[in-house]
């Protein structure tokens, strides 16, 4: 089936300056490009379009039904949740991912994040700038305790992909790998329920979609199972974990420390609990654990790849 005309919704949220879309551009001979697409404009934008390429802007049902010529939505993410799947399938509309070009970048951010945490990188770093290694009495500071990762135990919440090349990672530390069940349903060995799993972790490290199921899976009952000494990491969706509770949590000291990539809502308020209590155990970065230059060529050629397939009569990586 023939793509003739196709639009980028949000080009600009890849930072292309540093990008070859030369990918793009043999998939599909016509291409709006557009840095970002506000709601007000949705509808004019994508009327005439075959296909549609989206990052994070939210596409509605009540939007897809005045665009009589689309067929194809790619997302430039793996996620899909700014997207009425079930609405595009209803009108016939096929929507497809990207999948595995971040994997790479992910795993090192975890692991970044992990490592800041217990090697208590920034407090040393700022002891340095500030001096306070120069007026030591000895060679070297030791005011804050280091931590090794051989022989911590690292629980994994979504084992697809990215919580795979994380385990991977991990057992190369020397750490133990725990993996919690999808459901109750789930009866694979090796499986563990949430509730079991979480007082074993010295970290733990969130890989799973979210849905329904999944939101808030981390709230104040499962934090108070881990322990006092815990870390969690969290690269996935920030709606996965309940962020009053955690921030109760850290303040209290009930949990040794978080790194966040994620959060509920992106970008956060200025008056984001979270960014207005600045804690030394508590790392927040601005959604770029996928974001590495590699990985977002290489999300580009996934786009082209599933326009391609499809203009060739076969869905690829299709999520509905």
């Amino acid at each position: 089936m023939r793509l003739e005309r196709a639009v980028f919704l949000d080009f600009a949220s890849l930072h292309p300056q540093d990008l070859d879309p030369a990918c793009l551009h043999t998939a599909v001979a016509h291409w709006q490009w557009r840095d970002n697409t506000p709601v007000s404009e949705l509808d004019a934008v994508i009327a005439d379009a075959d296909a549609v390429v989206v990052n994070k802007v939210e596409l509605q049902r009540s939007q897809l039904e005045k665009a009589k010529q689309l067929k194809l939505i790619c997302t430039a993410a793996t996620g899909v949740n700014n997207i009425d799947v079930a609405g595009a399938t209803a009108l016939g509309i096929s929507v497809c991912n990207a999948r595995g070009y971040a994997t790479p970048s992910v795993v090192q951010h975890v692991f970044a994040q992990l490592l800041t945490l217990v090697t208590r990188l920034d407090a040393y770093r700022r002891d340095v700038q500030t001096g306070r290694w120069s007026a030591s009495e000895f060679f070297c500071l030791l005011d804050y305790p280091v931590r090794e990762l051989q022989g911590m135990t690292l629980g994994i919440i979504g084992y697809g992909e990215l919580g795979r090349a994380v385990a991977r990672v991990a057992q190369a530390f020397g750490m133990t790998v725990l993996l919690a069940r999808r459901d109750a349903a789930d009866t694979r060995e090796g499986r563990l329920d949430l509730h079991e799993l979480l007082p074993q972790v010295d970290v733990l490290s969130l890989h799973c979609p979210l849905t329904d199921e999944t939101r808030g899976i981390i709230g104040e009952a499962e934090l108070a199972l881990m322990k006092p000494d815990a870390i969690l990491i969290n690269t996935a969706r920030g709606g996965l974990v309940d962020e009053t509770a955690l921030l109760e949590a850290l303040q209290q000291n009930r949990l040794g420390g978080a790194a966040l990539d994620v959060l509920a809502q992106e970008p956060p308020p200025e008056d984001s609990l979270l960014l207005q209590q600045p804690l030394p155990n508590l790392i927040i970065t601005p959604h770029t654990a996928w974001a590495s230059r590699e990985a977002r060529q290489r999300v580009l050629q996934e786009v082209a790849d599933n326009l391609a397939a499809f203009q060739a009569g076969r869905l690829r990586n299709a999520v509905n």
